[in-house]
């Protein structure tokens, strides 16, 4: 709980800096507040699917390259090949469920370390959405797909905000309220003592991964319907990286077995404030990396602390 609300604080903080330096009007706050929330909800749906595969003792490098993959499949099947929405929408979904059952099968049956899976899918996602567009852009116009993943709430609120909330019951429910939670958290732990203990950990492992590839494809329509084109060349170029980061800022330990969904939104949100700090405080953006990466570094030393202090809560 501590560490929660030291998050909390840090992520005010944050936005008090950027607060301060935004233009001053109510359109102008209203604007960058949106602007803000949409950033901070992609990236926090994505980072979800990370964190429970994270809190399962997993990985998965190629969360970017496979979004990217996703999201050129979706502009080059709407654009070029006259598919319908719905239709992209679920062969999009369908490549999430199998490409996290292919990582899942390669890690828990042959036994393939993670990292090595998820960086050979880093190039080979990469190449085939290059390949599949023909090594061109490819872009959507506006309509049904935009309006779903894209507009504005009755509330002024950006949709992907509302998507958000959702993940966030569903991912609550499923990690803190849910025995199938408690053999992730268990799994991630000890793999060992999960297995002797009678949980079935490769099916539970492979389940992490599909749950992560998912919101990795469900984060390409987002962008995509936000963004209106992608090159495939360099759509969702260290997303995966981002994704993990927002895990570990918010109490994802690397080791497996701890985490909870509010840390690892609050976790995204700082890294969202810090990109829009950097750019309103006129930080260099090549600094931008420094910074995200001097946050990570920081959550991994409060972890190290924490966890020689005293016993860690593995959810909140």
């Amino acid at each position: 709980m501590k560490k929660l609300i030291g998050l909390l604080l840090f992520a005010i903080g944050l936005y008090l800096a950027v607060f301060v330096k935004v233009p001053e009007g109510n359109d102008n706050r209203t604007k960058n507040n949106v602007n803000m929330a949409r950033r901070m909800s992609q990236l926090g749906i994505v980072s979800l699917g990370a964190g429970t595969l994270i809190i399962a003792g997993g990985i998965d490098l190629s969360i970017g390259s496979f979004m990217g993959l996703c999201a050129t499949v979706l502009a080059v099947g709407m654009q070029r090949q006259g598919w319908s929405p719905p239709q992209a929408i679920a062969v999009v979904l369908g490549m999430g469920v199998v490409v996290g059952l292919i990582h899942g099968l390669l890690v828990t049956k042959l036994r393939l370390p993670a990292f090595i899976v998820t960086l050979c899918g880093l190039f080979i996602y990469r190449g085939l959405a290059r390949w599949w567009a023909g090594d061109a852009n490819a872009g959507i116009g506006p309509g049904m797909f935009k309006r779903a993943f894209s507009e504005a709430t009755p509330l002024g609120l950006p949709v992907e905000f509302v998507y958000l909330v959702i993940a966030a019951i569903v991912f609550y429910l499923l990690l803190q309220r849910s025995i199938y939670g408690r053999y992730l958290y268990a799994i991630g732990s000890n793999e060992l003592a999960a297995k002797y203990s009678g949980i079935r950990v490769d099916r539970y492992k492979i389940f992490a991964y599909v749950l992560c590839s998912l919101t990795a494809a469900f984060y390409s329509m987002m962008h995509l319907a936000e963004v209106a084109s992608v090159s495939p060349s360099n759509v969702g170029s260290m997303l995966e990286l981002y994704a993990i980061a927002g895990a570990v800022i918010g109490g994802c330990s690397l080791r497996g077995g701890e985490g909870n969904v509010l840390g690892i939104i609050l976790g995204a949100s700082i890294l969202t404030l810090l990109q829009a700090v950097v750019s309103f405080w006129d930080v260099p953006q090549s600094l931008e990396y420094a910074a995200i990466g001097g946050a990570l570094l920081v959550g991994a030393i409060m972890d190290e602390v924490l966890r020689r202090r005293g016993p860690a809560t593995a959810h909140g």
